[in-house]
């Protein structure tokens, strides 16, 4: 996923060229327009320091990661997906920002009209959908757990 990313950011950059003008792949509901973003998803944005601040973050998410990563049995073939895909992902985008101060290259324009998703990548995708497995098998393993009774006396007061 990550080499992925990493080339066809690499791709976008050379040939989507000047940077903010559409180029229609499938009418105009599927562009390939090349933007740069220096701040985290959706465009958002923290003055100067968001370069510092959402690479820092990214780190943290990825220290957090690599813990879930550790604690997962080694046949749970989804979670190990989920995490890899979220890793991968993480570290495209973190790599972008690193190598440029203009911020992570995004490059697939989708929408109708003035009604437009917000430009990304591939490791957007990886992180969304890395993301939503992720959800579902943390919801999956905590709906498999048995609710406990509360012990009386401890949780919940007796009223004689």
């Amino acid at each position: 996923m990550l080499v992925t990313d990493l080339l066809t950011k690499d791709m976008a950059a050379a040939r989507l060229l000047p940077p903010y003008l559409p180029h229609d792949v499938w009418g105009s509901v599927v562009r390939l327009t090349l933007v740069y973003n220096p701040g985290a998803a959706f465009g958002l944005h923290v003055g100067a320091q968001s370069r510092w601040i959402f690479s820092a973050l990214a780190v943290g998410a990825l220290v957090v990661l690599w813990r879930m990563f550790r604690a997962t049995r080694a046949d749970d073939l989804r979670r190990v997906v989920a995490l890899g895909l979220v890793c991968g992902g993480a570290v495209g985008n973190l790599v972008d920002r690193m190598r440029s101060v203009r911020g992570v290259v995004d490059f697939i324009d989708i929408g109708i009209g003035g009604s437009r998703w917000p430009t990304f990548n591939v490791a957007d995708i990886a992180v969304t959908c890395g993301a939503i497995l992720l959800a579902a098998v943390l919801w999956r393993e905590d709906a498999a757990v048995p609710a406990q009774e509360p012990v009386h006396g401890h949780d919940t007061p007796v009223i004689s």
